[in-house]
């Protein structure tokens, strides 16, 4: 019976931070990937960490201007009130204060700024 090959700890803290990453690919296209890597004189290990940092620094701006213009428009567009019995700021958020809201404006003539303007 054959020994069971135990690994050394430093190689398995090793193997648990530098997980292996593998692909499948026709061979004609992993062939020219391999031409490419020597060619140009380095790894596909280095080429997939620069893809990786580069992707990272192109969404940390997509995500930041997303969020930002999340706050834009709840600012624009959320309306806001005092609570009437803490005083605190709330939001028209429910159905049915949307409602409420929307019959008060029709009962009190709200509408368009270039409507109101020509009467």
């Amino acid at each position: 019976m054959a020994k069971k090959k135990t690994k050394p700890p430093s190689r398995e803290k090793y193997e648990k931070n530098h997980p292996t990453v593998s692909a499948r690919m026709p061979v004609e296209i992993r062939d020219k990937l391999r031409l490419v890597l020597r060619k140009q004189g380095t790894t596909l290990t280095k080429v997939l960490i620069a893809v990786a940092n580069e992707q990272e620094l192109k969404l940390k701006p997509i995500e930041e201007a997303r969020k930002a213009g999340f706050e834009e428009a709840r600012n624009l567009y959320m309306v806001t009130y005092p609570c009437s019995i803490c005083g605190k700021p709330t939001s028209l958020t429910s159905p049915k204060a949307k409602e409420v809201a929307s019959k008060f404006m029709t009962e009190h003539g709200w509408g368009h700024a270039k409507c109101l303007e020509q009467m």
